[in-house]
């Protein structure tokens, strides 16, 4: 391991570990890669994508650069993958959350005195259903640009770290097969 340092950031530490990198057009490549990679046996934890906007920001100061200047850049924040299907249940999760919770505590008092269910639902169920369904929008939206700001940047990057190389040939092959570009080992990893 050895630690590189930034002027805007504490130190990063780096391992001596190939990584195989590419950049995507979309994120249903990015998503169809990373499926095929973790079903090849490649864990999820030595998957990374980059970073959100203020990790970028802290890390690299004001200038966001393009993927290509990104790929092999060690003080580049990671993040881990999300899929589309983790979105869906943590927007379900939102808009059922914000509407049981109060629901359940306007049934509980209702209940306790005596009072009108279906009422009590009606004033407080509908506006924390659109509650909830508001920040469950905000939520997806969020993930989306998330991918858009980096594509118009150009191209989602991807990080594989590989083990040896029969796994650094197999997620080379995986990436360019989704139409990764620019994919490359570089012999370290974050």
């Amino acid at each position: 391991m050895k630690k590189t340092e930034t002027p805007n950031s504490d130190p990063t530490m780096v391992i001596e570990i190939p990584e195989a990198v590419g950049v995507f057009d979309s994120f249903d490549a990015l998503q169809s890669a990373f499926y095929e990679l973790r079903d090849a046996g490649f864990h999820h934890s030595n998957m990374s994508l980059l970073g959100g906007d203020k990790a970028l920001k802290e890390k690299l100061g004001d200038s966001y650069q393009r993927a290509e200047d990104l790929e092999d850049d060690p003080h580049v924040p990671r993040a881990n993958f999300v899929s589309e299907e983790a979105i869906g249940e943590l927007e379900g999760a939102i808009a059922g959350g914000v509407f049981f919770i109060p629901t359940y505590a306007a049934m509980a008092v209702a209940a306790a005195t005596g009072g009108a269910t279906a009422a009590a639902l009606a004033i407080v169920g509908i506006p924390a259903a659109i509650i909830g369904t508001l920040l469950a929008r905000r939520a997806g939206k969020h993930h989306k640009d998330y991918y858009a700001r980096q594509i118009e940047h150009g191209g989602i990057l991807l990080w594989v770290r590989v083990a040896d190389e029969e796994k650094e040939r197999k997620a080379v092959e995986i990436l360019k097969s989704h139409s990764g570009k620019d994919v490359h080992v570089h012999d370290w990893s974050q």
